[in-house]
């Protein structure tokens, strides 16, 4: 929550221009984002936070006692640990705050077993301390079990301090530990070995002028020493960049990671400024990525035309209709020195969709050429809704409205499109920069099934398996 300004070079991450959850996203310092009785729940500093049927669309609706500023939660078995702090930041020009924890059995207000335990004091500043007890972040190690609570702001240290799980207090003898500087609004996440502690860099509350950024340093212990992608410890102002700032929003702060199974995993923050938002502080989700080691943003497939390829074999996916050979002959060595160099105009759809069968087609997956039946144009249906982090999508043959299409024999094919479940499709980025492919429904069967490819030609509908090419597809964009 720092005020001051600090200039920090900021990097496009997508070129879309209606990536922010819909419906009435507007939150500043969202906790991380708890699922509760299928409800997906974010607090924010002040009075309570945002809630969603589907991790699309927000409203208001989590309920905190105490107010307070940049609270944090947890899942610890079958109960909710709910962080946040009272004053500190530097507010009313004094460093003097509490970070405080409190259990409930539900996020659901609905729920009757919605109720709050009295919070308990587990860190705390005085007013001359170079450190800031606000911005708490909670970690349970995944390896020993132990919870820790990170908390600081960029008028000091970001320290550490370890709370029993069983009761969410401090541990008796627990130390405040210093891990960084430079940085505020800490969380802690556990990786392939590592532990990555997440920082946000630059400055908040200047609207459009913000230059929040989110960075992060890892360490083998989960006491530190975090250091950067160059060697540099975040105790002296090291961090690599995980999520900068995009074209049209900027400010992201608060990480929260939220791993949904084996590949897909979402980090959820806030945009200081959403300019197609008035302005205003939003919530944001994005895909999470690691590339050597390292987590990143990735992003939410923009509307546009694409090829669509197999990581399998790098085919593309295709309406099953005859080849339509292009004119213009052979050309090759033999070709006469003095012959003039034209362009060979692109075939259309107009070449060939009237030989084109009326009805359902058939799909599959072969040599990409980028011909009519090989464009695919996708776009978000927005009364269709989303899921945690995107929109459901048709996929359609460019200019037409034959649609990819999920049947009960759990099979591919392209139909008319009428807007039914089975033809909205789920693509989101996996943790290796590939893509997920799924459709809401399929008709008569109740598990999810994504869109995968065997036997290099055939597309079809499976279980998803992260470990296999088979169900991972590219997005080439076409003009």
């Amino acid at each position: 929550m720092r005020k001051s300004i600090i200039s920090v070079g900021i990097a496009a991450l997508v070129s879309a221009s209606s990536f922010a959850q819909v419906g009435s996203p507007f939150i500043h310092d969202p906790s991380t984002i708890m699922e509760s009785n299928g409800k997906y729940y974010t607090f924010g500093t002040g009075v309570n936070g945002l809630m969603s049927e589907d991790g699309w669309t927000w409203q208001s609706g989590a309920i905190r006692p105490h107010s307070g500023a940049a609270p944090d939660a947890i899942k610890i078995g079958d109960r909710y640990l709910v962080g946040f702090s009272s004053t500190g930041g530097g507010l009313g020009g004094g460093h003097a705050g509490q970070i405080l924890t409190m259990w409930n059995k539900t996020l659901d207000p609905s729920d009757p077993d919605f109720a709050y335990t009295d919070p308990v004091v587990v860190a705390e500043s005085n007013i001359d301390e170079d450190c800031d007890a606000i911005d708490i972040g909670l970690f349970l190690d995944p390896v020993t079990g132990r919870l820790w609570c990170t908390y600081g702001t960029y008028f000091g240290e970001i320290r550490m301090c370890e709370l029993d799980p069983a009761t969410g207090a401090r541990k008796a003898d627990a130390v405040d530990i210093p891990i960084a500087i430079d940085c505020e609004a800490s969380d802690m996440i556990y990786n392939d070995g590592w532990y990555y502690l997440l920082g946000t860099h630059g400055t908040c509350c200047d609207g459009t002028n913000s230059t929040y950024n989110i960075v992060c340093g890892r360490s083998r212990s989960v006491n530190g020493p975090f250091l950067d992608n160059v060697g540099r410890d975040m105790l002296r102002g090291g961090g690599k960049m995980v999520v900068p700032a995009e074209p049209r929003r900027v400010g992201a702060g608060h990480f929260g990671r939220e791993v949904l199974e084996a590949g897909v995993e979402k980090v959820s923050f806030h945009w200081e400024a959403d300019f197609d938002l008035s302005g205003r502080s939003t919530l944001a989700i994005r895909p999470l990525l690691w590339r050597n080691g390292w987590p990143y943003a990735g992003e939410i497939l923009a509307d546009g035309k694409y090829s669509i390829i197999s990581e399998r074999r790098g085919f593309a996916l295709e309406m099953a209709v005859e080849f339509v050979r292009l004119g213009g002959g052979m050309r090759g060595w033999f070709m006469r020195g003095e012959e003039a160099t034209v362009s060979i105009a692109d075939q259309t759809l107009a070449d060939v969709e009237k030989d084109w069968p009326e009805g359902d087609v058939a799909v599959r997956c072969i040599d990409n050429m980028f011909r009519p039946n090989q464009q695919w144009t996708i776009e978000a249906v927005p009364e269709a809704g989303g899921y945690l982090g995107g929109p459901y999508v048709k996929i359609v043959i460019a200019g037409t409205d034959r649609a990819l299409t999920a049947t009960a024999d759990k099979e591919v094919i392209t139909s008319s499109f009428t807007g039914a479940s089975e033809q909205l499709w789920r693509i989101e980025q996996l943790t290796d920069g590939t893509w997920r492919i799924m459709p809401k429904s399929v008709p008569g069967c109740n598990e999810p099934l994504a869109l995968v490819s065997v036997a290099d030609s055939t597309p079809t509908l499976a279980r998803f398996d992260f470990n296999s090419d088979n169900s991972k597809w590219h997005f080439t964009a076409l003009r």
